[in-house]
């Protein structure tokens, strides 16, 4: 509780102050001398990032460090600029491992770079090239990321769409031997030049049409350099494999890859898989238990994000990309078989009016409404929209009981999965912390902000992120714990959450007294490669 949580111990104060280099024969008979800092923050309730519990303390920032973590007075450190904390929560800037953030931070506009839908859920951090979408050119990408100035961190991954594309294209084929070869090389030059691992999106073609052992052999190659294997699982509900599978799939890629393995947006999705969650966590849970790191991420919300084709159409229909299902869409010949598949993709989704359409002239509509106004069946209405270009939807298909199941397994991390025209892009830390900490009291603050940032940091060797202490980068955020809270909805999924009171990244101020700030104070991130990895030219 506020104002309840105890003052950080005398030798836990001296420790600090000898990290930031206090001479540690003065601190040894207990004068240590004044410490100059740019800022403190005085008497917040503080959360280390590493599911502690909270003191109340000062935290000291010298330029983009943290510097001190303790009672400031005593420990004699000073500041030009001081800001009470007293009432509110101070924790690390939150760092969300699935976003799709690439569009705003590589925009012309200065205003979207800012990424203020992140900023104001306290998130200093981002991931990106999540569900296989990473560009293997990661240098390249993280200069440009870095020169233009962003507002939030940025770390990414070398996805496995962009290198399938690249070799073997759209086509639903095994790669040849050579093709094989060349795929392995640009997963290796992507890890080489900073990323974080491999991430897959194996629901959406053309990485859907890869085979396990395809996976693997990619997989190595990120494993040899230390990095992670991230997966959007080839089936979350029961469209093709089946969840329970492609839970298994994804376990397996990482033990014979040899590298640990986070599940992106863990859910049970749709009406065949309600109530999996009993199923699916022994499976991650015995995985974990045997030595191996499993991990997964989790948003809040009861509806996914995804398009109208890749919700209803087969993957079949997919072969080829999308102008091939848009042709397929149009011919009598396959048009029935089509419609059949889509048919009974819908029924898994909760039928049409579970299906909200996000995007383009029929946005706000659910999808039984669209057909209604047409005069035609839900089904005929979703081919129309895909021949009219595609649209993107939420769907409504997830179970309370399912996303609380998940969320307080100790190995759940807190996301967006933002997407335009759904709120998770702009509420999710705010609304897990509000439903499930504030109002329901699933779970504490301390293991909202310890799954929020130090596990999230520590999960994908994000170096001097995700905890206060001495020595950190200085992304901190002060947020109000009776007011932190999204205003996104469905219907106006782009209001901006509000509670946080102020956020630094990189010791930039980027929001004051609750207003942003015109700063860009992000940086872009790089893994170093693991030491023994080949990575000559």
């Amino acid at each position: 509780m506020i104002g309840q949580a105890p003052r950080a111990s005398r030798a836990g104060r001296l420790t600090a102050v000898m990290m930031v280099g206090v001479v540690a024969g003065c601190a040894s008979r207990g004068t240590p001398p004044s410490v100059k800092a740019d800022l403190l923050i005085l008497g917040g309730e503080v959360h280390t990032g590493d599911a502690a519990p909270p003191t109340v303390s000062d935290v000291a920032i010298a330029g983009h460090r943290i510097i001190f973590v303790g009672d400031a007075a005593r420990a004699s450190i000073s500041a030009a600029r001081r800001l009470d904390a007293r009432g509110l929560v101070v924790a690390p800037g939150f760092i969300d491992p699935h976003t799709h953030a690439l569009e705003d931070l590589e925009s012309a506009d200065p205003a979207r770079r800012l990424n203020l839908n992140y900023l104001t859920q306290g998130v200093a951090t981002v991931l990106i090239g999540n569900d296989g979408e990473g560009e293997p050119e990661v240098s390249a990408r993280l200069r440009k990321l870095q020169a233009s100035g962003i507002g939030t961190n940025v770390a990414t991954y070398v996805g496995f769409g962009p290198v399938r594309r690249r070799v073997v294209g759209e086509s639903a084929r095994a790669p040849t031997p050579g093709e094989l070869q060349r795929m392995r090389a640009l997963v290796a030059k992507g890890m080489c030049e900073g990323a974080l691992g491999l991430s897959t999106g194996l629901y959406y073609a053309p990485q859907s049409f890869s085979t396990a052992e395809e996976v693997i052999a990619l997989a190595r190659e990120a494993g040899l350099r230390g990095g992670v294997y991230d997966s959007h699982l080839r089936d979350e509900g029961s469209d093709n494999i089946g969840l329970l599978a492609a839970v298994r799939e994804a376990l397996r890629i990482g033990r014979e890859g040899g590298l640990p393995v986070h599940i992106a947006h863990i859910k049970t999705l749709g009406q065949d898989v309600k109530g999996f969650s009993a199923q699916v966590i022994p499976l991650i849970e015995a995985e974990r238990a045997a030595g191996r790191r499993v991990t997964a991420d989790q948003y809040p919300w009861r509806a996914s994000g995804t398009r109208v084709s890749n919700a209803l159409a087969p993957r079949w229909a997919m072969d080829g990309g999308f102008e091939a299902l848009r042709a397929r869409a149009g011919e009598p010949a396959q048009a029935a078989r089509l419609r059949t598949d889509m048919a009974d993709n819908l029924r898994r989704r909760g039928g049409p009016d579970s299906i909200l359409v996000t995007s383009g002239p029929h946005a706000g509509r659910t999808l039984a409404q669209v057909a209604g106004g047409w005069g035609v069946d839900p089904v005929a209405a979703a081919v129309r929209i895909i021949l009219e270009g595609d649209a993107r939807v939420a769907s409504f298909n997830m179970t309370e009981a399912d996303i609380r199941a998940f969320m307080v397994r100790p190995w759940v991390l807190t996301s967006s999965d933002g997407s335009h025209g759904h709120p998770r892009k702009s509420g999710s830390f705010p609304k897990k912390y509000a439903d499930y900490v504030r109002d329901a009291k699933l779970l504490t603050t301390a293991e909202f902000v310890h799954r929020s940032s130090g596990l999230t940091a520590d999960t994908f060797g994000l170096e001097g992120r995700g905890h206060l202490r001495p020595g950190a980068f200085a992304d901190v955020v002060v947020f109000d714990p009776r007011t932190f809270g999204p205003r996104a909805d469905y219907a106006n999924p782009e209001r901006l959450s509000e509670g946080v009171r102020h956020l630094f990244v990189n010791g930039v101020q980027v929001i004051a007294d609750a207003r942003p700030v015109q700063r860009l104070g992000g940086v872009a991130l790089r893994k170093t490669p693991s030491p023994a990895a080949d990575c000559t030219p």
